[in-house]
């Protein structure tokens, strides 16, 4: 009850999902061998990572055990997911994208090739990758993408995926 007998005024229902995620959930992924063939290139074969299930990497200090190496990797990827999950496309000299997070350890490699064969379902879904509510502005306006911020969503939904359900694949070491 309310002050001077007046009713409370009735409350929206809270949205129960944080964090909240896309809706969507690609119905393709990447082959892992080429992500972990072009992170080592990127990073010049001189940082160890490592990789979930749907292809997300974390890149970690030298020198971790395996099983530190995963708890610093599952770490790594829970911070993006309950912080904003800010992303930065990068285009790579060799026509891949590279989309880091808000922990730069954190990143996806979105290969083009990939992007090139599911043109039509990211062309489709891409609105899809945004989370509730969430406004990304570039360029072109708020929530307005042109090809290279499509594939960002595109990566960004596998990495939501990822973090979802967390799973460590393969740690990959420097060969440095």
């Amino acid at each position: 009850m309310a002050l001077f007998g007046a009713r409370a005024p009735a409350r929206a229902a809270e949205p129960n999902d944080f964090p909240p995620v896309p809706k969507w959930r690609p119905s393709f992924g990447q082959p892992l061998d080429q992500i972990v063939e072009r992170l080592r290139y990127y990073t010049d074969q001189k940082r160890d990572f490592a990789v979930f299930a749907n292809g997300t990497c974390a890149v970690l200090e030298p020198g971790l055990d395996d099983s530190a190496a995963k708890a610093a990797a599952l770490e790594i990827i829970l911070k993006v997911f309950n912080a904003h999950p800010d992303l930065t496309p990068m285009r790579m000299d060799d026509g891949n994208m590279l989309v880091r997070y808000s922990q730069p350890e954190l990143v996806s490699v979105v290969l083009t090739e990939i992007v090139r064969a599911h043109q039509d379902e990211i062309e489709r879904r891409h609105q899809d990758g945004l989370a509730r509510a969430e406004v990304l502005f570039t360029p072109l306006g708020q929530n307005v993408f042109d090809e290279t911020g499509k594939a960002a969503l595109y990566g960004r939904a596998l990495m939501f995926m990822d973090a979802q359900a967390p799973q460590v694949v393969r740690i990959e070491r420097r060969s440095v």
